[in-house]
């Protein structure tokens, strides 16, 4: 429902202030301006879907080949001390706690086909132990503001969409840390209401190391800011391959014919990219028609002179902003957002890191919203508490890091 509402207010707002630019400033190019860009936006959003079919693909099979050679059942085990903790109402054997966990290991391998059907398992669990049905339990809450802050290991879609680019996974550390650092605002802001105490022995453990990991590699990039990019693709593209790597050796190890998974797991990037590409072509021409118009500079422009009043000179991310204002209402209304910019970037309206912090933006967070309605409306849930507050407190901390961790990166 928002979502329609927004992609019809983008046509109607964009047709008054045409309307207006005709009428009072007698600017007759702007009509003709308008039609060629929505044309020039379903050309685009056709082209792109070949890139990110083959990409799409590659890493469908990827993730197929750690899904059969164990990757998810690995990350269950690895993060059950932590979880238990977390969820001190959830007695320690319940099926709840392997299905959190296992939806939380297909999220953090970007198995999004596998991770909301596991969601939706684990929230009817924590349902049969929620006392009162149609409010929200701390169990319910702390599992979706987890959920929506995005803790993705490999954001699969990202590397698809960028696949055109020269390095198109250079943005994987910048996500890796921004999502990190989402999450652990929301799991801080959850903690404090309900009383969790993250002072425990082993959360530390989990928490403070990669906390600390995390703020190393960022100290090191603060203090050779030459060398930002440079570790990005070196560091990153490391990790990824050694995931990579692993999931194979995994698989190897329970005899998994290699090839054939990621065959299995390639045909169905093919379905995946073919389903987006309505989503994609839709949300592109509304934004399209909205950019042409001037509406999105004039308030992109307002957004600008607002922050530079306030003694912020460095604004390239400002461009990037569409991203951040779909993104807790709808993954497809983003991931159109954040074409867009990669598109004006290719096209050399917007320099690289606008694109660069825009789609650490798309991989820091997740739906909120949508989130929120699936999950707790597939169990009665009317009373969702704080979830919804907890939940776009992470997605503004993500924003912001994503943005902070750009320019320290490409900046």
């Amino acid at each position: 429902m928002i979502l329609n509402r927004i992609w019809i207010g983008m046509f109607l707002i964009a047709f008054v202030v045409v309307a207006s630019k005709m009428i009072f400033w007698h600017d007759i190019d702007v009509m003709k301006n308008m039609i060629d860009s929505l044309s020039s936006a379903a050309k685009v959003g056709f082209e792109l879907s070949l890139y990110l079919t083959g990409a799409m693909c590659l890493w469908l099979g990827i993730m197929r080949i750690g899904e059969n050679g164990g990757a998810m059942s690995a990350l269950t085990r690895a993060v059950s001390p932590l979880f238990s903790r977390l969820f001190p109402e959830v007695p320690k054997n319940h099926p709840a706690i392997g299905s959190i966990m296992m939806n939380f290991s297909a999220n953090m391998l970007g198995l999004d086909n596998a991770a909301t059907p596991l969601g939706l398992k684990a929230m009817n669990e924590l349902q049969e132990l929620n006392e009162e049905k149609e409010k929200a339990s701390n169990a319910q809450i702390m599992f979706l503001v987890l959920n929506t802050s995005g803790l993705t290991i490999i954001p699969v879609s990202i590397f698809a969409l960028r696949s055109g680019l020269d390095s198109p996974t250079e943005v994987f550390l910048p996500i890796l840390i921004s999502t990190f650092i989402a999450t652990l605002a929301g799991l801080i802001f959850v903690s404090i209401r309900q009383k969790i105490n993250l002072l425990n022995g082993v959360v530390l453990a989990y928490i403070g190391t990669l906390t600390l990991f995390v703020g190393l590699l960022l100290y090191y990039v603060v203090t050779h800011p030459e060398h930002g990019e440079a570790v990005s693709i070196i560091v990153g593209g490391g990790l990824m391959f050694g995931i990579i790597l692993t999931f194979m050796l995994m698989a190897i190890r329970k005899k998994i014919n290699v090839y054939e998974s990621f065959i299995e797991g390639a045909k169905g990037g093919f379905d995946v990219a073919i389903k987006i590409i309505p989503y994609l072509i839709a949300m592109l021409c509304a934004i399209a028609v909205f950019r042409a118009s001037g509406a999105l500079d004039g308030l992109l422009d307002g957004v600008r002179w607002f922050v530079i009043s306030l003694g912020v000179t460095v604004t390239e991310w400002v461009d990037a902003l569409p991203v951040a204002f779909m993104k807790p209402l709808s993954g497809s209304g983003a991931r159109g957002a954040f074409v867009d910019i990669l598109n004006q970037t290719q096209q050399g309206n917007l320099p690289p890191i606008t694109e660069q912090i825009a789609a650490t933006m798309q991989g820091s967070t997740e739906t909120t919203f949508y989130v929120l309605a699936v999950y707790f409306g597939s169990v009665g849930i009317k009373n969702v508490r704080y979830a919804a507050t907890a939940g776009l407190f992470a997605d503004f901390i993500g924003i912001v890091a994503a943005i902070i961790v750009s320019y320290i990166f490409f900046g």
